[in-house]
């Protein structure tokens, strides 16, 4: 019936366990709640990192990529630091931020010493930055691992310190780039400060919430069932019970650690070696709710009861189990109220019955029946008032006095500028509903107060944000004003010249037309022209056989003088020997005498007569000759001019068969300018086809840009809004006290 507890531990527990069995549902309920809520937490922290490496890893990219462009870069890109420190600055939990470069070094760190520091084969993080490579670059979640930088580093957001680490690593993958791997270091105690949460504890004597190793997979080394946060029990400041770090006795030894939980500790049970029934269960089945009686044992060889998870964060490769836990005798030592008023009556009338009983027997032997009524029903009255008061005063009193302890509390808080540094106290409660109402109320108080810090951050945070969106959306306003200003010249532009190519469309159809015209107007002229040149072509032979026979005439002409001109030198002859006879016959007449002087006369007079046609002659020759000259000269002229006619006839012929060249040419041309010209209109007409929707669509950008102007506008109006409502915000929790070294 007892198990493992045996009758002396068991039969107490056994009671507890009986007396509070209807509340099993609710101790369940209480336990999944719990698991739950630590598992989403822990997810949500890890996503959240994990986006601010994204982050990081994205302004990285975008500087090492403007770096690639320039000389090849050895170090970290101009920046990296600044980068570094702004997202250090966003994670409270970050101790360090760090770049490795291809080779593994160190080349940027938010910690300088551990800059220039190189991972080699047998480094800590070899097996980390080896899985990623392996995967093709993934992003890996790696630890808890031992790494004595983190305790040098020292704590951030953590009370409890050492050098257990878990380390984000997020690749860097890009060409061109010296940097590989984008590191943040976390110190392990962060989920255990995650889970814990020490002031919201429902069970505050034994609650325990702890991570183990459930599937390893890159930490190989760690066996299942291995500790990987730090126990409650480890910590010198929880004075309930014994504490690991002196050692927790059980009959088979001691059970401690000699620096930290992680890594040093199994959970299983000390009696048999073996992990324990609650972790044991969770890694078979990935889920294991107990809360019955007897529990099962633990590393301390306790009974206790609650729920184990399986769980693995994002880009962790190892199957982590977390129990949230509490010992059994804390769960169940509950006593109802309704159990109390119970046994205070119960008490009350077992002594009022053996009294009555007493009473009827002493006054009924010496008394009348009458008198030993009056005398039962006097005790039964001031018997039942003395158990009122008593009933009141122990439990009604009692009750409403702690009931009204809470009230003053919550009102303290409803009523705003409530002190949420304050905690009721249950250990001065009794061990009943109220005690559990106030370590729920506890409980919402301290998450109430977290949620409240985180808030005040938050919009701490986002009016710092804010304030440099502020100033962002200014700027951006006025580029954008730019941008606007820009855009509507550049429209107005494309719309002239969208109104240019209509109007070159139009110029091209009339040029295109007019092309025509001029095609018909030169074939016209081109036929009439060739007309007048075969015309002056038949008027140049015409012309040409007219010289040709001037020429013969001339030539005749010529051999007529010649013939005139030997007729003038016979008659010039003849007129010499006449003048000669003359000469004689004056000579023979002077001879003779008187006979003679009438032959003398006539022969003077002859004499005279060829003188006169000697000299005729002479003239005659000299005129001929003249003529001869003259006839020569329009002889040669004529020839010239027939060879100028015969070289006119050449040109006209050729001109003839150039104009029937041009004209086919001309045709030809003409076919190729309608050509050109087609397509250019045809161009044409597509540019007027694309620019009327180009108009729409400028009328749309332009639309467009009014709207975002007008966006731009709305959000630093928005933006300012914002800001009102953040110290607004701000001013609402700063109604409420808070602790402010708290950051969970």
């Amino acid at each position: 019936m007892f198990n493992w507890l045996g009758f002396r531990k068991g039969l107490p527990l056994w009671r507890s366990w009986r007396l509070n069995k209807g509340l099993a549902n609710d101790i369940k309920q209480v336990f999944e709640g719990i698991a739950e809520t630590r598992k989403e937490l822990l997810t949500s922290w890890a996503n959240d990192y994990w986006g601010h490496l994204e982050r990081l890893k994205t302004e990285l990219e975008a500087t090492t990529a403007h770096a690639a462009e320039g000389t090849e870069r050895r170090g970290p890109a101009k920046g990296v630091e600044r980068m570094l420190a702004s997202i250090y600055a966003k994670g409270a939990d970050w101790t360090e931020l760090f770049v490795l470069d291809r080779e593994r070094k160190v080349v940027a760190s938010t910690y300088p010493a551990h800059e220039g520091v190189a991972y080699g084969p047998e480094s800590l993080l070899a097996a980390a930055l080896d899985y990623s490579e392996a995967g093709g670059d993934r992003p890996c979640l790696y630890g808890p691992y031992a790494d004595p930088m983190t305790a040098t580093i020292g704590p951030r957001s953590s009370s409890f310190h050492d050098k257990m680490t878990l380390l984000f690593i997020y690749p860097i993958v890009r060409d061109g780039t010296s940097l590989r791997y984008l590191c943040g270091r976390v110190p392990n105690d962060v989920i255990g400060d995650l889970i814990q949460r020490e002031s919201g504890h429902v069970y505050p004597d034994s609650g325990d919430n702890y991570i183990f190793m459930a599937q390893p997979k890159l930490s190989a080394r760690i066996a299942p069932g291995t500790a990987l946060s730090r126990s409650r029990f480890e910590d010198r400041t929880f004075t309930r019970g014994e504490n690991l770090k002196d050692g927790v006795k059980t009959d088979w030894g001691i059970v401690s650690v000699k620096e930290h939980t992680e890594l040093e500790l199994a959970f299983t049970d000390p009696s048999t070696g073996e992990l324990h029934e609650g972790v044991r269960n969770t890694i078979r089945n990935g889920s294991n709710l107990f809360v019955e009686f007897p529990g099962y044992s633990d590393y301390r060889h306790v009974p206790v009861i609650g729920k184990g998870v399986t769980l693995r964060l994002p880009h962790s490769p190892d199957l982590w189990g977390m129990m949230c836990e509490a010992d059994l005798e804390e769960v169940y030592r509950i006593r109802s109220l309704s159990w109390r008023h119970w046994a205070t009556h119960v008490g009350t009338g077992v002594v009022q019955s053996a009294a009555a009983a007493l009473l009827v027997y002493f006054v009924a032997a010496a008394a009348s029946p009458l008198w030993t009524a009056v005398s039962l029903f006097a005790f039964c009255l001031l018997a039942g008032l003395a158990a009122a008061k008593r009933t009141g005063k122990r439990s009604v009193d009692r009750t409403v006095g702690q009931l009204r302890g809470i009230i003053r509390f919550i009102r303290m808080n409803a009523e705003g500028k409530g002190d949420l540094t304050k905690r009721l106290s249950p250990e001065k409660l009794d061990n009943d509903e109220i005690r559990e109402l106030a370590k729920w109320i506890n409980n919402m108080i301290d998450s109430l107060e977290g949620i409240m810090i985180q808030v005040k951050a938050a919009a701490t945070e986002v009016l710092s944000n804010q304030q440099v969106l502020l100033g962002t959306t200014e700027t951006t306003e006025q580029s954008t004003g730019q941008v606007a200003q820009n855009i509507r010249a550049m429209i107005g532009s494309i719309r002239s010249q969208l109104q240019d190519i209509d109007i070159a469309k139009e110029t091209f159809d009339r040029m295109q037309a007019t092309l025509h015209e001029l095609e018909r107007q030169a074939t016209r002229q081109i036929e009439v022209l060739q007309q007048e040149v075969e015309r002056i072509g038949a008027a140049m032979n015409d012309v040409s056989v007219k010289v040709g026979e001037t020429n013969a005439t001339i030539r005749e002409f010529l051999e007529t003088t010649r013939q005139v001109n030997g007729i003038l030198m016979a008659i010039e002859g003849i007129s010499s020997q006449t003048h000669m006879l003359a000469l004689n016959a004056s000579i023979e007449a002077a001879r003779v005498g008187e006979q003679g002087k009438g032959f003398a006369v006539v022969a003077s007079e002859i004499r005279k007569l060829a003188s006169l046609t000697q000299q005729s002659t002479e003239e005659v020759a000299g005129i001929i000759e003249l003529i001869q000259q003259n006839a020569r000269q329009a002889f040669e002229l004529m020839d010239e001019g027939t060879a100028v006619i015969e070289q006119s006839g050449k040109l006209v012929h050729e001109a003839s068969g150039i104009l029937s060249e041009v004209k086919a040419e001309e045709a030809k041309r003409t076919r190729t300018v309608e050509d050109v010209v087609g397509e250019v209109v045809s161009l044409m007409e597509k540019v007027a086809a694309v620019s009327k929707e180009n108009r729409q669509i400028s009328g749309r950008v332009e639309d467009n840009v009014q709207m975002l102007t007008g966006d731009i506008s709305q959000v630093r109006h928005t933006s300012q809004s914002v800001e009102v409502i953040t110290k607004e915000l701000q001013n609402i929790v700063g109604q409420f006290r808070l602790t402010e070294t708290r950051l969970r």
